[in-house]
Formats: structure tokens, sequence, C-alpha cells
């Protein structure tokens, strides 16, 4: 059974694997939301740490706890392809406004797509 996970500021489709004495082992199988860039603390703040997040990897282990895990019931996307809708659909937010924030959290996305392309072969 596939399971949606929110996970810091990004949602993912997730598989359990195990039980864990902290909570429930899972791995990541694909991106539903790509997390927020910037400080979560400062919501559209460009004067502060600028935090540059990554999706979780494909496979990617957690343990969470098991009240965070809802029911998937639409099909399994493949991890690539997932990641590269999520990716595009976060552009596209945030070219809608044109304000500092929305250009340094495009530019870290665009860092971020230079690692995707390396690592997992998606061409953007």
């Amino acid at each position: 059974m596939y399971y949606q996970l929110p996970f810091k500021t990004g949602r993912y489709i997730v598989e359990e694997i195990g039980e864990h004495p902290n909570g429930v082992l899972v791995q990541v199988l694909a991106v539903v939301h790509h997390p927020k860039q910037g400080d979560l603390h400062a919501p559209g703040e460009t004067d502060v740490f600028f935090h540059e997040r990554k999706a979780l990897a494909y496979k990617e282990k957690r343990i969470v706890h098991p009240n965070l895990l809802k029911p998937h019931d639409g099909e399994l996307p493949d991890y690539n392809v997932s990641l590269k809708e999520a990716v595009s659909r976060l552009e596209d937010k945030l070219r809608a406004e044109n304000t500092p924030y929305h250009q340094q959290a495009l530019a870290a996305l665009n860092n971020l797509k230079e690692e995707y392309r390396h690592y997992y072969h998606i061409i953007f």
C-alpha cells in the first residue's frame, strides 16, 4: 500500500517497509510537492539565511510517525517524472509574482535543477 507523507515543506508518495521503535520506516517513491525554498521562519524574506531545499531522493528512507501517513489512492508515478512535474509546478508558482523572494527562490530552484540533472539525468 502506498501513502502520502508530508515531510518538512514537501509531500511524497511512500511505502512502508518496516517497523521501528520510534515510528514507521518508509521509503520515498515519488514527489507530489517540491519543498519550498527560503527561510520558513521568515517567509517571503530574502535578507535571512536562504535555505535551498532538495526533494527527498528516490528510495530514501525515513522514520516517521504513523499518523503522518495518509493512504494514496492514485497510481504510482515514476520518481523522475514526478520530480520534474513538482519542480515545474513550483517554478510556475514562483514566476507568477516578481518579488525579490520569488527571484531568489527561482535561483535556488535552478541550482537544484542542475543537481537533479546530474543525479537523475532529468532534462527540464
